[in-house]
C-alpha cells in the first residue's frame, strides 16, 4: 500500500440489479488535513516507495470522460486551467510532496525528504535520486526543481505565483542548488508551512510540478510547453485541442507503472453525451453529474466510488477591488463603484460601504442552499458559510456565522439600499469539474429573480472566463469550486493584489491579515489571523462567501475495478489514481 493514499468507498455493488436508494450521503462529519501543531514546521520522514509485488506490464486502453481539456499545456509559466487540473490528476506531472489522508501530513514525492530550520524560514529538500524525465530527458535533479519553481514563480496564469516568488525567490532570500539532489531555500523571513506545502502537493492546480530543464534549454518553450517531458506515471502523446488528449504508460516508473498501456481524455462537454459513451462502453470512467447516478446504475456491471468532502463552492462578487492593479497607480479594469454590489468607499464606517454590504447580504441570503444540497447534489454534500473553510475548519465558525434562507429580508434588504426595483447582475458557473455545478448556479439565478433581479447567466467554457478573472476584467458574480484546504490560509492567496487569479474583491483589511495568516510560523497565530478573516468576510460579506461542501462520485465501468485503496488527497473535482486503475 502506497503510503499516501486513502481508502474512499465503493457504494453500489455492480449493475443493473442496483437501484438509487443503495447510495446514500454519508452521516460522518467531514474532514480535512488538520493544521500543524505550535511546533514552527512540520519535520517529514522519508517515506519508502511501495514496490509492486509482481511486474507490470501495460496493455490495453483506459476510456475517459472529461468536461473540458482544449490545447495540451504542460509548462508550469504558461498553463492555466483546466489543463493544471487534468495534468496533475492524470498525473502527466509530478510534485515534491503529496498530502495524505491516512496519516494528515505531507509526504515526500519528488524529495526523498525536507529540513526545516527552527524560525521556519530556511528549508532545505532533499531530491529523490534516479527519477527519469519522459521522452528521454535523463534523470531529474535539483537544477530542474529550482527551474520549475522559477517557472511558476514567473507565471501570468499560475494561481500562486505571486506566493512561490514571495517565498522560493524573495529579494531579501537566497536558493542554492548545493548538490545534484540538494535545494537549499531561504524566505528571507519566517513563512508559514501551509502556503509551502500547498505548492508542494499535488493533485491540485496550485502546485509546482517538475519539468526538465534541458528540455526546455534544448527544444525550447513551446516544446517543453506542449510535449513535455515531466515525471509522471503517464507521458503526453498525441493530442488534439477540443478533442482528446492521449496518454502513454511509463514502464518501469519509480512509483507506479499504470495496469493500461494508454489512457484517452476525451473532451465531452455535454453530460449526456458522457453518459451515452459511458452505457456503449466506450467511456470506462468520467466526470459525472450526480443526477446520472441512476443511469450509471443501469450499466450491467458498473459501480460507483463515492469521495467524501471533495470540493467546496462560494459565491464570488467581481468588482470589489479597492486596490490599485499591482504595482500601478490605476485601478483594475473591473473596478465600478456603480455597481449595486461595490462600494465607492474601503471604508467599512461608510454609507456607501454599508448599502454595498446590504446588497450583498441580500444576495447571500436570497439562496436556498439546503435545497441545493438536497436536489442538485442528492444530498451528497452540506451547505457551508465561507469559501476555504471547508472541512474540519468549519468547527471553528461562531455561532452566528450561518446564511439563514430569507428571501423576504433579501427583498427588505434590497429596497434599503435603494434597489426596490431589483437591478442587472451577470452570473457565470466557473466549470471546474464540481459535479452539477451549472445547475446549482442556474438554481442561484433563479432565487435571484425571485428577488426582483434580472440576471444574465452565462454558461461558458472555463477557459473562456477564466483570463477575464485574471485580467480582473469580469465584472458580476460567480459560481465558483475549489478543493478542501488543509487550512483558510491556503486559500487566501487568491484575495491578494499581487496574485495572478482574483476572485474579484480586494481591500486593505484583506491583504494586512491575508499576510498575517501567511507569514505565521505558530499555528496559534495563524489561525488567530484567519479567524478574523472569518469574522470580518462574514459580517461585511465581502469575499469568501460559501455555498455548500460537495462529495464527489466516480463511475466506475464494468471493464475496470474499482480503485477505492488508491484515491489520493488534493483537489478531488476530477478523478485521480488512474495509474492505479485494473482491468476485470
Amino acid at each position: 500500500m502506497n503510503h499516501w493514499l486513502k481508502n474512499s468507498k465503493v457504494i453500489v455493488a455492480c449493475g443493473s440489479s442496483a437501484t438509487a436508494t443503495a447510495v446514500t450521503p454519508p452521516t460522518a462529519e467531514p474532514t480535512a488535513i488538520p493544521s500543524t501543531g505550535d511546533t514552527p514546521v512540520p519535520q517529514p520522514t522519508a517515506i519508502p516507495t511501495a514496490t509492486p509485488l509482481v511486474m507490470i506490464v501495460p496493455a490495453g486502453t483506459l476510456n475517459v470522460g472529461q468536461k473540458e481539456l482544449g490545447p495540451y499545456f504542460g509548462s508550469p509559466k504558461l498553463s492555466g486551467n483546466p489543463q493544471i487540473f487534468v495534468n496533475n490528476a492524470a498525473p502527466v506531472t509530478e510534485t515534491l510532496g503529496i498530502a495524505s489522508f491516512d496519516s494528515n501530513k505531507v509526504l515526500p514525492m519528488l524529495a526523498e525528504a525536507w529540513d526545516i530550520s527552527p524560525d521556519g524560514q530556511v528549508w532545505t529538500y532533499h531530491i529523490r535520486k534516479g527519477v527519469q524525465f519522459h521522452k528521454g530527458f535523463g534523470e531529474m535533479t535539483a537544477e530542474d526543481v529550482a527551474f520549475s519553481f522559477e517557472q511558476v514563480a514567473n507565471s501570468e496564469k499560475h494561481a500562486r505565483a505571486s506566493v512561490a516568488k514571495a517565498i522560493f525567490f524573495a529579494e531579501d532570500g537566497s536558493r542554492t542548488v548545493t548538490d545534484p539532489y540538494t535545494w537549499v531555500v531561504d524566505s528571507g523571513v519566517p513563512f508559514s508551512d501551509i502556503p509551502i506545502e500547498e505548492l508542494l502537493t499535488t493533485p491540485r492546480s496550485v502546485s509546482a510540478w517538475v519539468v526538465s530543464k534541458k528540455q526546455y534549454d534544448q527544444d525550447g518553450e513551446e516544446e517543453a510547453n506542449r510535449n513535455t517531458a515531466a515525471t509522471g506515471p503517464w507521458e503526453i502523446g498525441d493530442w488534439e485541442s477540443g478533442q482528446f488528449w492521449e496518454l502513454n504508460a511509463v514502464e518501469d516508473h519509480w512509483r507506479q507503472t499504470p495496469y493500461f498501456a494508454k489512457m484517452i481524455e476525451w473532451e465531452i462537454p455535454e453530460e449526456s453525451a458522457r453518459v451515452a459513451g459511458f452505457e456503449t462502453g466506450i467511456l470506462d470512467t468520467f466526470v459525472m453529474a450526480l443526477d446520472s447516478i441512476s443511469q450509471v446504475e443501469s450499466v450491467d456491471g458498473a459501480q460507483l466510488m463515492q469521495v467524501p468532502n471533495a470540493a467546496q463552492s462560494q459565491l464570488s462578487f467581481y468588482g470589489a477591488t479597492h486596490l490599485n492593479a499591482f504595482e500601478s497607480d490605476e485601478p483594475w479594469p473591473n473596478y465600478d463603484p456603480s455597481l449595486p454590489w461595490m462600494s465607492a468607499s474601503a471604508d467599512e464606517a461608510s454609507e456607501s460601504w454599508q448599502t454595498a454590504v446590504k446588497v450583498r447580504k441580500a444576495l447571500s441570503i436570497a439562496i436556498n442552499r439546503q435545497e441545493i444540497v438536497d436536489t442538485l447534489l442528492l444530498g451528497f454534500g452540506h451547505t457551508n458559510t465561507l469559501q476555504g473553510w471547508g472541512g474540519s475548519d468549519e468547527a471553528r465558525y461562531e455561532p452566528d456565522m450561518v446564511w439563514d434562507f430569507d428571501p423576504e429580508q433579501a427583498k427588505v434588504l434590497l429596497a434599503e439600499a435603494g434597489f426596490d426595483n431589483g437591478f442587472d447582475i451577470t452570473l457565470t458557473a466557473s466549470i471546474r469539474g464540481a459535479p452539477s455545478e451549472v445547475e446549482a448556479c442556474e438554481a442561484i439565478a433563479q432565487y435571484w429573480e425571485d428577488i426582483g433581479l434580472d440576471v444574465n447567466f452565462q454558461n461558458i467554457p472555463y477557459g473562456t472566463l477564466r483570463p477575464q478573472l485574471v485580467a480582473r476584467t469580469y465584472q458580476g458574480a460567480t459560481c465558483h469550486s475549489a478543493s478542501i484546504r488543509s487550512a483558510p490560509t491556503q486559500g487566501y492567496a487568491s484575495y491578494t493584489n499581487a496574485s495572478p487569479f482574483s476572485y474579484g474583491a480586494e481591500h486593505p483589511f484583506l491583504e494586512e491579515y491575508i499576510g498575517k495568516a501567511t507569514e505565521s510560523v505558530l499555528k496559534a497565530d495563524r489561525e488567530a489571523a484567519e479567524d478574523a478573516l472569518a469574522r470580518w468576510n462574514f459580517d461585511n460579506v465581502f469575499a469568501m462567501v460559501g455555498l455548500y461542501v460537495n462529495d464527489n462520485i466516480w463511475p466506475v465501468g464494468p471493464k475496470i475495478k474499482p480503485w477505492d485503496d488508491f484515491v489520493k488527497q488534493g483537489d478531488l473535482r476530477q478523478i485521480n489514481g488512474y495509474e492505479f486503475i485494473q482491468p476485470r
